[in-house]
């Protein structure tokens, strides 16, 4: 009878694991090197609030509120273009996961990141300069 009570908390532990998303084991340096050399886009899933109140310079704003409404091809060949490598960041890596499960079966190699906006900055990627 007691093997019946662990039904439930070993499904919900199978399908937490099998529909995660896990973070990239991509460095900062290799997405600098994937951005540089054209092979991949970042886009930033935080809320236009906290892009206003600042961004990468690299980065695109693509709100997870936005993706969450279910991207069509259309939505995304216009943001991603060719580029196969998408990189995802937000404030601390949580977003970025629940964006990447959005997107990881639309054809292209979704990688979120686990560095957040604050630490791709010490990576030294450049805050962007909104009075250019």
């Amino acid at each position: 009878m007691r093997h019946l009570l662990l039904i439930p908390a070993i499904l919900c532990l199978l399908l937490t694991t099998a529909s995660a998303a896990d973070h990239t084991d991509d460095t900062p340096e290799v997405v600098k090197k994937n951005l540089k050399a054209d092979k991949a886009v970042l886009v930033d899933v935080r809320e236009v609030e906290e892009w206003d109140e600042g961004h990468l310079e690299a980065a695109t704003l693509w709100q997870l509120s936005d993706i969450n409404d279910g991207p069509t091809m259309e939505d995304l060949k216009k943001r991603f273009g060719d580029k196969n490598i998408v990189y995802l960041h937000c404030r601390s890596g949580g977003r970025a996961l629940f964006a990447a499960e959005k997107l990881k079966d639309k054809g292209y190699d979704i990688r979120p990141l686990k560095p957040g906006y604050a630490d791709l900055l010490k990576a030294g990627f450049k805050k962007a300069d909104d009075e250019k």
